[in-house]
């Protein structure tokens, strides 16, 4: 598994007792959002720490589909599968990433606004 030292999530997939996870796997772990937008706001992550979208190659593809089938499982687990759900991967300073390692929100539980 490739990580960096400085990267919150390279160390929250290393230490499983230290972040809580809602899910984990071999590939990614799922925790829940420390600052919500919904009533449901998880994070879903790679445990392969990746700089940028702009990295992502044909090695890591599966990983990134593997997170689009945990997000469902997550749904589903969070009864919000069947009213609807958002999933959101913010990439760069203008989408608001805060930290540099590709991470899908799951968020749910009420109406959401429109994006934008």
């Amino acid at each position: 598994m490739t990580t960096t030292n400085d990267c919150v999530f390279c160390s929250m997939a290393q230490d499983p007792m230290h972040s809580a996870p809602v899910y984990r796997d071999d590939r990614v772990f799922a925790v829940k959002d420390i600052n919500p937008k919904a009533p449901v706001h998880m994070l879903i992550v790679p445990n392969m720490h990746i700089a940028s979208l702009a990295y992502v190659g044909p090695g890591q593809v599966p990983i990134m589909g593997h997170m689009f089938v945990v997000a469902e499982e997550i749904a589903r687990r969070e009864g919000v599968a069947l009213s609807g759900y958002r999933l959101v991967i913010n990439q760069g300073d203008d989408s608001g990433q805060e930290i540099i390692h590709p991470h899908m929100h799951l968020l749910g539980g009420k109406k959401l606004g429109a994006m934008g």
